[in-house]
Formats: C-alpha cells, structure tokens, sequence
C-alpha cells in the first residue's frame, strides 16, 4: 500500500498546492490513501468545514490536527460528527473530537493516530501514554497504523518514534513548518522523518507575511499573523510504502516541490 503524507496546509496558497498537485502524485506514485495535517487550512488558524471539504474534493482522505486544531469556534460541530478529521489524542477528556481513526483502502484498514507534543506547546496530557493507548486498541484492527506527531522538540518527535518502533508502520512529524532530511526506517520496522514541513507559500516565514513576524521579533509587538499570498507555493510530503500483513513499511520518500503556481 503506497500512503501519500502530506506536512501542514497553509491556508488558501496551501489548499490550491494541494488541489493543484495531489492529483499529479497520486498517479506518479501510484497513491491509495492520503493523509494531510489541516490544522492552518483556514486562514492559517484552525479548519471549517468548508475547507475541509475542499480538500477532500482535491484529493485528500484523512486530516489530522494539531495545536489550532480549535481556533474556529464553530468547527466543533463538524469535527464531532466527521470521521474523516481527528485531532490529538492527548487533549484532555472531554475534548471534542477523536484522537485515531481509520478508513478502508480497498480490502485493507488504515489506522491513523494523532498525538500533540509538550516542549514548547500548549499544555496537553501526556502523549507517550496517550499514543500507547490509541497503539494498544488500534493494532486489534490492523496493523497499518500512522502517527502523525504534532511537536516543535526533534527530541520529543524522535522519542516518541522509538517509542512506537515495531508497533506502528510509519511516525512523522508535523508542527514546524520546515521539511527535514531525516527520513528512514527505525529498526523495528517503522518508517520515521522529523517533520514534513509545510505545504504553503514559498515566500514569508513559515507561511505568514514576513512583516508582520520580523515586527514581532523587533518589537515584540506586531499585528495578527496572516498567510502570505505573494509568490510561488511549495508541497511538502512523503510517500510511504507498506507491507499491508505485517504493517511494516517498506520504504520512505521525501517529496519537496517548489514552484507551484
């Protein structure tokens, strides 16, 4: 089974890279299922059920969440009854919403997991005990599981991958807007990389308008972030491919492309 990945949605420049590129890597990769991390497909802040669909029309399957996965009040209502967008498993009890999932790809169940880090993040409950709970009931329908780890720390996304080595098919990173080089199989057989960077405008600083962000770290002060809608787009993604009896996966490729119009 070959996964599509894709790293953070940025708004409406990430929504078109999607629209305008996921159909291109799905025939070029031969693609069964596609995950994407929406938590800033809204304006940069948070999902609609509006957006959501968009991205479900473009070719989209799944989408996990993240830190502003709750920044648009009145998402809750779609993400309560959607089984199609989850977010972190260690929020607190009582949050809206489901922390795993899964979704039929042909004759096979793929499990997706979502769990948010804590260095440097809101506070949330801890996603190690978190993620071996959702592993524990999730490996009792299949073995083909991702885990989508919404963390700033390299140390706590590497933590949590040999955490879960052997236990699930591949572990990745999303959060920090910037695609590393780190892609492999742990020794287990999991597939890991850091963090898939961002699927957005190319230009700005992680997706939002540079001036609004060198004001910030100037002054301390600056206006609300926005997306940057100036210049070319980028997708950033990795292309899993699994074993679909053991769950473990065979291979990871990293895919960067810039230059989307």
């Amino acid at each position: 089974m070959n996964v599509l990945v894709i790293g953070d949605i940025v708004g409406s420049p990430g929504r078109d890279a999607v629209k305008r590129y996921v159909s291109v890597l799905r025939d070029q990769y031969e693609i069964d299922a596609c995950i994407a991390n929406g938590e800033n497909i809204a304006a940069g802040f948070g999902l609609t059920a509006a957006t959501c669909e968009e991205l479900f029309e473009s070719g989209v399957d799944f989408l996990t969440g993240g830190n502003h996965t709750f920044d648009k009040r009145d998402f809750k209502a779609f993400l309560e009854r959607s089984d199609r967008v989850i977010r972190p498993a260690n929020y607190p009890p009582g949050t809206p919403g489901a922390g795993a999932g899964t979704m039929r790809v042909g004759d096979v169940t793929l499990g997706i997991i979502n769990v948010m880090g804590r260095t440097f993040m809101p506070p949330v409950d801890d996603p190690f005990r978190a993620l071996e709970a959702e592993i524990t009931a999730m490996r009792a329908v299949t073995p083909c599981i991702l885990v989508d780890v919404h963390a700033e720390a390299t140390s706590e996304k590497q933590g949590l991958a040999r955490f879960a080595d052997g236990k699930v098919s591949a572990i990745y990173g999303t959060h920090t807007h910037v695609q590393t080089a780190d892609e492999e199989i742990l020794p287990g057989g999991t597939a890991y990389i850091t963090d898939l960077g961002m699927t957005g405008p190319s230009d700005g600083i992680i997706g939002m308008e540079s001036e609004a962000v060198l004001s910030r770290f100037l002054t301390g002060f600056s206006d609300r972030f926005s997306v940057c809608k100036s210049g070319t787009k980028q997708l950033c993604a990795a292309v899993l491919c699994l074993d679909t009896r053991s769950g473990r996966a065979i291979s990871i490729k990293r895919i960067f492309q810039r230059g989307i119009p």
